[in-house]
């Protein structure tokens, strides 16, 4: 099974009041959402792998969020920090931590809530869907920023997960950083990278975006709402 994996590592302090380390699976790739997420459009979407893996470091220090009901996001709500993410076979993992001295109700919901009850849903910006006439919209590029912590029956994907505690053998602080394989090096690209092609100020990143576009019949589509593509 291929794993590619980044982290970002932090100091080790035992028994700190406001680190209470999760682990989670975020999102799956190359398969589509159980519904729509917000903002789709009513579509459901497939994130490719490719799009996973050049995303990966995007996720690396962004926050993880709530609302009360545990059913959408927040985005001023954070109430803990991803740190580690890889990508498992289909499974996009993330390791971090709540800051549960900050955000008592939600470390408490996820220990008293049924075992598996729990999931996740990303937040994206900037995602590129490869036709947005089809049924389910392929996303082929993206940049994370951010997640939260909701119900898994309200989450866009089924298959996602919440729970406190490190990774099954493999605590989160001993996961590595690992350099980029040849054959994923796009995974290291910025996110100024992603959004350089973008930017109107630059006039041969636009026209490279536009031949780019044109050469792929790619379409960006991008949503005013912070959180367009939460839930």
């Amino acid at each position: 099974m291929r794993l590619d994996a980044m982290a970002v590592m932090l100091p080790e302090v035992a028994g700190h009041p406001n680190r209470a380390p999760f682990t989670g699976v975020l999102t799956l790739v190359d398969e589509p959402s159980t519904r729509p997420p917000s903002g789709a459009r009513g579509h459901r979407v497939i994130l490719t792998r490719e799009a996973a893996l050049a995303a990966l470091p995007s996720l690396l220090g962004m926050a993880v969020d709530y609302v009360p009901s545990w059913d959408g996001h927040d985005a001023r709500r954070k109430c803990g920090i991803i740190t580690h993410a890889d990508l498992e076979g289909a499974q996009l993992r993330v390791a971090g931590y709540l800051f549960a001295r900050d955000f008592p109700e939600v470390e408490r919901q996820v220990r008293q809530s049924l075992s598996g009850s729990m999931g996740m849903s990303w937040e994206l910006a900037d995602a590129h869907v490869e036709d947005m006439r089809a049924e389910v919209w392929t996303l082929t590029r993206a940049t994370f920023t951010g997640a939260a912590i909701l119900l898994r029956e309200k989450a866009a994907y089924r298959g996602t997960s919440f729970a406190l505690g490190p990774l099954p053998g493999r605590p989160a602080e001993t996961l590595m950083p690992q350099r980029c394989r040849p054959a994923t090096r796009h995974s290291c690209r910025t996110p100024h990278a992603v959004h350089a092609g973008t930017n109107r100020n630059s006039r041969s990143g636009a026209a490279a975006s536009v031949r780019n576009i044109d050469r792929r019949k790619e379409t960006t589509w991008k949503d005013r709402q912070v959180n367009a593509w939460a839930r």
